[in-house]
């Protein structure tokens, strides 16, 4: 397997495979497609199943609908076996032991609030077809309150005289890491409630059994409890990197060093130096989203003061993007209109080519806006990036997007820009000027080729 994104606890877990249970897995984006190709690696009988038609075309032909290590692979070591298959058939599914309700939440359009119409629409799509005893097993991160609900829409599309089972399982992926994550969890979380409780808790150690046995710990809770484990544990970590970022607002008024404090706090075992990076802050599909529709929620629940500092938790994530486009008209004598701006990164992390709420790519628009010629390179993001941003111009390789660039950007931190040679780069380009939006680059290498070096929270010299 590819280095980076397998532990040495996950290839363990997959060779433990005593127990096989049949799974239908519904909704095969991000959570759905890695969750049914790990399950059937864990040699389970997995029916997953899709809307979309084209989307279960290119899966049936081991072709992932998005970019993560190791998941073609994997893809391609399963499919053979049997074990997984690829469906828009929901009768397919009428034999399976446990149903994954793996469907997305986005938020919801001018509203921070989560949309969870498709988590009940795959429960009613669903319903008619539950077996006797089958467990559904929702894993999106849905608002508190959802599961109660959902188990009572369940009840009333389920054939007649059959009692709904329904379980909570949030997952816990880092893209880029969702493989690893999914096989060998820091934890499992199984939210129950009722009669079925004990017999659910069961049928969900039959599924993880591998990981189980490989030392994963597992926590029995409340569906409300359960519910509340992903969103609380991303508002943490948001709370984590935007207290960063605003020392960094700090250091560059006061001209200390956001690094070497990160550093030094970082070795306080109470605070730890995991998500104290500072930069253009976080994006993606969760933790933004995520901590809105908790704030949301807790609004609907009464209990808006107690996530109230989430607000500019938000806001100053959204700040730093705005402070990089600052640095690079002032690095350009104070405008960015006819000026050419590279822009390294469109994902919103490493590893991946998820570009929703893409801090790099809100930058390259931005600048764009202020007049600049923007030219972005990422390593695998790029027709993502066309699709929502056709106004921007993209390279082929950094040298290109580089050519007479002004100012270069960089804001997402693959390992193949942190390996750039700058001196080989400081010849193509019109002013060897780069701003580190992530922090992540060697000052003193870039400085000693050549380059005026700025990052967020450092200072100058």
């Amino acid at each position: 397997m590819r280095e980076g994104f397998w532990s040495e606890r996950a290839e363990r877990v997959v060779s433990l495979r005593d127990v096989s249970v049949t799974i239908s897995v519904i909704g095969t984006g991000y959570l759905g497609v890695v969750h049914a190709a790990c399950m059937a690696d864990l040699g389970h009988t997995v029916i997953a199943i899709d809307t979309d038609a084209a989307k279960v075309e290119s899966l049936s032909r081991g072709v992932p609908p998005m970019y993560e290590p190791g998941l073609e692979e994997l893809l391609a070591k399963v499919q053979p076996t049997g074990l997984l298959t690829f469906t828009t058939d929901y009768a397919r599914v009428r034999d399976a032991d446990v149903h994954f309700i793996c469907v997305g939440t986005p938020q919801r359009k001018g509203e921070n609030a989560a949309d969870t119409s498709y988590v009940f629409a795959a429960a009613q799509s669903l319903a008619p077809h539950l077996g006797v005893n089958a467990l559904v097993v929702g894993k999106s991160t849905v608002p508190v309150g959802t599961a109660a609900q959902l188990r009572d829409h369940l009840q009333q599309g389920a054939p007649e005289g059959r009692q709904v089972r329904l379980a909570w399982n949030p997952e816990f992926l880092r893209e880029g890491f969702a493989i690893q994550d999914t096989v060998a969890p820091d934890r499992f979380v199984y939210g129950v409630d009722g009669p079925s409780a004990e017999a659910d808790v069961a049928l969900l150690d039959e599924v993880y059994a591998g990981p189980l046995a490989s030392g994963t710990p597992r926590l029995v809770t409340d569906f409300p409890t359960a519910e509340l484990v992903k969103v609380a544990a991303n508002a943490f970590l948001a709370t984590k990197i935007s207290f960063i970022n605003a020392m960094a607002e700090v250091c560059e008024a006061a001209g200390a060093d956001v690094v070497k404090l990160a550093d030094a706090i970082g070795h306080d075992d109470r605070i730890g130096r995991k998500f104290l990076n500072a930069g253009v802050g976080f994006g993606g599909g969760c933790l933004p989203k995520d901590i809105r529709a908790f704030m949301a929620r807790a609004g609907e629940l009464g209990a808006e003061e107690a996530l109230e500092f989430l607000r500019e938790i938000d806001a100053i994530n959204v700040r730093r993007r705005s402070r990089m486009v600052d640095l690079a008209r002032e690095h350009c004598g104070g405008t960015l209109v006819d000026k050419r701006v590279a822009v390294l990164g469109a994902a919103f992390k490493p590893n991946s080519d998820d570009i929703r709420d893409s801090p790099a790519l809100d930058v390259a628009e931005a600048a764009r806006k202020a007049g600049a010629v923007v030219t972005v390179h990422d390593p695998k993001a790029m027709e993502a990036a066309k699709q929502v941003h056709p106004e921007l111009e993209y390279a082929a390789t950094v040298e290109e997007a580089c050519v007479d660039a002004d100012v270069v950007l960089h804001l997402t931190e693959w390992k193949q820009f942190r390996e750039i040679d700058p001196a080989k780069l400081a010849a193509i380009v019109a002013n060897p000027t780069i701003i580190d939006g992530r922090n992540a680059l060697d000052p003193t290498l870039w400085r000693s080729a050549g380059w005026a070096y700025r990052a967020l929270g450092r200072p100058t010299v």
